[in-house]
């Protein structure tokens, strides 16, 4: 398995924001941790990305052992976290550059590499542009052909599309899903939002801190739809 997390729980005081969180994501799979606002969706991530120190159990990331080797883990850990983390007075090549020297890469190595993520995600018309000046949708591309640059096997997505419209969501849910079966990175994307969600795809249902269910989409929901399976899971509306 490329991401495990076993028994993983954490707390904010009195507060339990996780119990016993325990799922596995395959290579080459997108799986979606699905759930709503205040699942524990935000924490996991924080836990994944060491912002967090673990508590109670266990992550492995690309068969590396989170806490016994962290750097390791996190070398082949890409991510894209909620809120923008762009530098808007730079260009996206630059952007992408200064990411790649923070990896070790330079020169003709990082040229290639540059090159190869901005055209996989549809940019390399815009490398020379500002950051500041893209939209939604293309910064957060941005972002991604950044999250890729050093070929990890693991990339974490949080609440990726957040204030883009439908269209935009669509497009780079659908950029994602193609990644997955092109390069074989194994995708986590932490959403609540159903749409984002193929039949294909395994759900990672959390709420209130639990793992509700875990399987492929199409098997989970039944002949429900899956708006109304989660509904029914965790009381959201459908």
């Amino acid at each position: 398995m490329s991401l495990q997390v076993s028994d993983l729980s954490f707390s904010y005081g009195t507060k339990t924001a996780l119990d016993g969180v325990s799922f596995s994501v395959g290579h080459g799979q997108f799986a979606a941790l699905l759930g709503p606002n205040g699942a524990g969706k935000s924490t996991l991530f924080s836990l994944l990305t060491r912002l967090f120190v673990t508590q109670p159990g266990a992550i492995s990331i690309a068969g590396h052992d989170l806490k016994a080797a962290p750097l390791a883990a996190m070398a082949d850990l890409g991510v894209v976290f909620q809120q923008t983390t762009l530098d808007l007075d730079l260009t996206v090549r630059q952007n992408l550059s200064y990411f790649a020297a923070l990896h070790g890469l330079s020169g003709r190595a990082a040229d290639t590499r540059i090159d190869a993520a901005l055209a996989r995600l549809d940019m390399a018309e815009r490398a020379g542009e500002k950051a500041r000046g893209l939209n939604g949708g293309h910064r957060r591309r941005t972002e991604i052909a950044r999250a890729l640059l050093h070929d990890p096997k693991v990339l974490l997505l949080d609440e990726p599309t957040v204030g883009l419209d439908a269209p935009t969501r669509a497009a780079l849910t659908r950029h994602i899903h193609d990644l997955c079966s092109d390069t074989g990175v194994t995708v986590l994307w932490a959403t609540h939002l159903t749409d984002e969600v193929l039949d294909s795809d395994q759900v990672v249902l959390l709420h209130r801190g639990q793992v509700l269910a875990d399987g492929r989409c199409g098997a989970l929901r039944g002949s429900a739809s899956l708006p109304e399976y989660f509904a029914k899971m965790t009381g959201a509306p459908a």
